[in-house]
């Protein structure tokens, strides 16, 4: 089924997704990967806050090519998501509401996204310079030294995504793909 998903992202609309269901999301959403989510786990291990505001928000995991004369932001495809598993439930457990990526989550990530009421979103990997097309506006907000992957601010529209694992743990890496919406 498709759905229209708006920032920010509740947990009452997480609820009303189901596995498989296809969105388009609109509004801000983070971009954050490896390097990000390091720095803002090493800052909560120290008490201090994060440079974002990451309640009922959502994280793509990308990093973006440059932008080139005309355009908001370069090819923008998912990044392996496995890579920030280390990191995702504590940013789950402060709120965070999807995150958007490509490839499995492991259990703890999975158990916690059941925990918090959350949703993963798979984006289309080699697809980055359609994707980039749901891309309005683009601006870095935390961690400029890290290049492409600082912390981005994006405007998105219409930004197309799969509900890859539910808020109850079901997941289309591990079901019966014919039973799914």
């Amino acid at each position: 089924m498709d759905k229209i998903i708006r920032t920010p992202f509740t947990r009452e609309a997480v609820e009303e997704l189901n596995c498989g269901d296809r969105v388009y999301i609109t509004g801000s959403i983070y971009t954050a990967r490896d390097a990000a989510h390091k720095k803002m786990t090493e800052l909560l291990a120290e008490g201090k806050e994060l440079p974002i505001d990451i309640k009922d928000s959502i994280i793509y995991y990308v990093g973006a090519t440059p932008a080139k004369p005309g355009q908001v932001i370069g090819s923008a495809g998912p990044t392996t998501s496995g890579r920030m598993d280390a990191y995702a439930p504590k940013l789950l457990d402060l709120g965070l509401r999807a995150m958007i990526g490509k490839g499995e989550r492991n259990e703890a990530v999975i158990e916690s996204m059941v925990k918090n009421k959350a949703v993963y979103f798979a984006a289309i990997g080699g697809a980055g310079a359609l994707i980039a097309k749901s891309i309005k506006a683009a601006k870095v907000v935390a961690y400029e030294e890290l290049g492409t992957e600082a912390i981005m601010e994006l405007q998105v529209e219409n930004f197309p995504a799969i509900v890859a694992i539910d808020c109850r743990g079901k997941s289309i890496y591990k079901e019966d793909s014919s039973q799914l919406s």
